[in-house]
């Protein structure tokens, strides 16, 4: 029988009000989500992602302190305790995208991943942080993600997770390939004009470059005052070819679900054998931080030969 796993995307808008406070709105978005889960656990999804930042808008579109308010450890703080006991109830494995406060003063854009019985699995922290027009000054608010790139096994399937803008640099998902990923979830938060015409080309690329699946996350919406554009949904899976398997709408709140055949990244990778062909002894460059480090690596590989 194929080995087959139910997977769900959460799509919702963020309702923001300038007058509300972060933590009133955190606690608003966390009792929306809550529903969202309910509903996924009624359609017996396995495991679900939710969107970037879940329980706040997309506050980087500006450079305020006061959302910081909002942040809290990770796995210590109550909303991922809230999402334990959730999961453990719902039989569901969870992602799930939070500001977290490593300590005070110092925060990270990160993903907690919840395994089906409740137990928490571990997190990713972002690693690539955008600083940029329209409204995308993340650098005001994080640091960098430093934990690499985990690979975390759940009762269901082995997952990994590349925040938003990381979808952008091909070699985090090589990195989660050679790990044993499986599917690689993407909760995004971005808007249209940007990078709208690289939605359904980037991390289907990566899905087919390493063959897993994808489940990519956008938001949907405006979000008052900043309306530096719209947030235009478009949630998706693809296969491990690539392909466009389920796609959510444009403009409307969801949950996008559907039943990935993971016997199918094997059936790929025996045609596609990328894994096998791959030269990382030529891509040193890759690796090298700056130009003048580049120049000596350079140099140095010169000599041995």
């Amino acid at each position: 029988m194929p080995e087959r796993v139910r997977c769900a995307l959460v799509q919702a808008s963020a309702d923001t009000q300038w007058s509300t406070s972060p933590l009133a709105l955190k606690k608003r978005l966390i009792s929306k989500h809550e529903r969202f889960l309910r509903e996924a656990a009624r359609r017996r999804a396995n495991i679900v992602c939710l969107q970037e930042l879940f329980f706040s808008p997309y506050f980087p579109a500006e450079q305020d302190a006061r959302w910081l308010a909002a942040g809290e450890h990770v796995p210590d703080g109550p909303t991922i305790e809230r999402m334990c006991r959730l999961a453990r109830r719902y039989r569901m494995a969870l992602v799930v995208p939070v500001l977290e406060k490593a300590m005070r003063g110092l925060y990270y854009n990160t993903a907690a991943v919840i395994d089906a019985d409740g137990s928490y699995l571990g997190k990713y922290r972002k690693t690539h942080l955008p600083h940029c027009h329209p409204g995308f000054w993340e650098k005001f608010y994080f640091r960098h993600g430093d934990l690499g790139f985990p690979v975390f096994r759940t009762q269901y399937a082995q997952v990994g997770v590349y925040l938003c803008y990381d979808r952008h640099f091909p070699e985090g998902g090589r990195e989660l390939g050679l790990g044993g990923a499986e599917i690689v979830f993407n909760p995004s938060a971005t808007v249209a004009g940007l990078s709208e015409h690289l939605w359904f080309l980037e991390m289907p690329a990566i899905a087919a470059a390493n063959g897993f699946y994808v489940g990519a996350i956008n938001r949907v919406g405006m979000e008052s005052p900043w309306r530096t554009g719209e947030f235009y949904g478009q949630s998706f899976f693809c296969d491990p070819r690539g392909r466009i398997i389920a796609c959510a709408s444009r403009n409307k709140e969801e949950i996008l679900i559907e039943d990935l055949d993971l016997d199918k990244i094997e059936e790929t990778r025996k045609v596609w054998q990328f894994f096998r062909d791959r030269r990382p002894e030529m891509y040193g460059r890759i690796t090298v931080a700056d130009q003048a480090t580049r120049r000596r690596s350079c140099k140095a590989r010169g000599r041995q030969s």
